[in-house]
């Protein structure tokens, strides 16, 4: 975990530095988006900060390199050269779940809640905040979901694909599930690399496997999870977006739709995954081919798919990849780059 968070800081860097390099930040103009001569706001769901923890909260225990993060200020002139108006940011990877001492876990979910609460407040038109919560404390984690929404303002909640270990889909994190439907919270998931499903080791060497093919294959898992233990039919008004367009389960749904009609499955169903896919699960755009964004669409419904980008970390993935498209009506373009999250986060048009 300490080396994947230091090398992926350094790529973070890197990449907010390679996006705002020639002329440098005074310099920067803001985009704006049109589509048809018409001014589209965009908004994206998949923008992070590695937030550095205050000593008072993290001193003398194992997170103390947490103190170290990111800086913020240059989130505002990056939003304004990428052509995002608003961007909903979270802070994953999901460490503080490694705690079981409640007090701590709630003091840094508290951190980061009130925080990006206040970024929100000096840019309210800019900045949203996605919760961050405890979830191996799942009752303190539906508490404190209901905090962030009615107390700081947030307008979503993040989680990574698993709990130490633990799938998502299990009764105990039920009453997380609970408290996120009957708030009509979007929950956007994040994955860390197949950590959980994999031996030690087994995406290491060349290309990055474990960002590359281990998030995505995380994401997949976490989905079909919540598809066939029946979490989706226990809380039909869930709406749950899958980072990196959705893993693989777009992609080869097919073997999916027929997984639960073999023998001796147990699956917890109520409807074809399908049906789930173009009504409770959304998928974000990251899957940088205009190809793989016309089968994302094909399989889900532009309905389904919202913006996403991962800053800061530099994939390609930006508004003309949705604007220019061909494959796409007007009105796909601006569900996709906004509308569609305008409506989940509640953020006016």
């Amino acid at each position: 975990m300490q080396s994947r968070r230091r090398f992926f800081r350094a790529i973070a860097s890197a990449a907010a530095g390679a996006c705002l390099a020639g002329g440098g930040l005074a310099a920067q103009t803001r985009r704006q988006v049109t589509i048809g001569g018409r001014r589209v706001r965009v908004i994206d769901v998949h923008n992070h900060w590695d937030m550095p923890i205050p000593a008072a909260i993290v001193k003398g225990t194992k997170f103390e390199e947490y103190m170290k993060g990111a800086s913020f200020d240059d989130r505002i002139p990056t939003l304004d050269q990428m052509g995002i108006d608003v961007a909903a940011v979270s802070v994953n990877d999901f460490w503080w779940w490694e705690t079981d001492d409640r007090g701590l876990a709630r003091a840094i979910c508290a951190y980061h809640n009130e925080t990006l609460a206040g970024w929100h407040r000096r840019h309210p038109d800019r900045i949203v905040g996605m919760a961050s919560i405890p979830l191996q404390f799942p009752d303190l984690a539906a508490q404190m979901l209901e905090e962030a929404v009615t107390k700081h303002g947030a307008r979503g909640v993040t989680v990574g694909g698993h709990v130490n270990g633990e799938s998502l889909s299990l009764p105990k994190f039920d009453p997380f599930w609970a408290k996120a439907a009957e708030m009509g919270q979007l929950v956007f998931m994040h994955p860390n690399g197949s950590q959980n499903l994999l031996k030690p080791g087994a995406l290491s060497g060349r290309g990055g496997l474990g960002n590359i093919v281990g998030n995505p294959l995380e994401t997949t898992v976490f989905l079909s999870r919540l598809i066939f233990d029946g979490t989706l039919d226990k809380f039909p008004a869930l709406k749950v977006c899958g980072a990196h367009g959705g893993g693989y389960l777009p992609s080869y749904l097919g073997r999916t739709e027929v997984a639960c009609g073999r023998p001796n499955q147990n699956c917890i169903v109520k409807k074809k995954p399908s049906e789930y896919m173009r009504t409770q699960l959304l998928a974000d755009t990251m899957v940088f081919t205009d190809d793989g964004l016309r089968h994302l669409i094909a399989e889900m419904g532009a309905g389904q798919i919202v913006f996403g980008t991962d800053i800061p970390f530099g994939w390609p993935v930006h508004v003309d990849y949705i604007v220019d498209h061909k494959a796409l009506s007007t009105a796909e373009k601006e569900q996709i780059l906004g509308g569609n999250l305008a409506k989940l986060l509640r953020i006016s048009t």
